[in-house]
């Protein structure tokens, strides 16, 4: 394994922790919130705004961390370098 290979790897690992920290934190201040919106009145749903918007951020962060690091190819290079045929 040559050292590039080991830094990319060991980025890996921090980017998927750090997702983990973030959804982590996502459920429990959400729990946090309905439980408030519980105690409280019960009427409208506000917990659900913040569920949503963070929830789109939660889904980004997940998506490029799990699906956005992908080896580029020999074959995409050359592709891309002939004008994209």
């Amino acid at each position: 394994m040559t050292d590039e290979q080991l830094e990319r790897a060991i980025n890996r690992i921090r980017a998927k922790r750090g997702f983990w920290l973030h959804f982590g934190i996502y459920l429990l201040v959400n729990a946090l919130l309905v439980l408030v919106w519980a105690l409280t009145d019960t009427g409208y749903f506000w917990p659900g705004w913040v569920i949503f918007g963070w929830g789109i951020g939660v889904v980004a962060h997940g998506l490029s961390v799990f699906l956005g690091e992908r080896p580029i190819s020999e074959e995409r290079i050359q592709r891309e370098i002939g004008g994209g045929r």
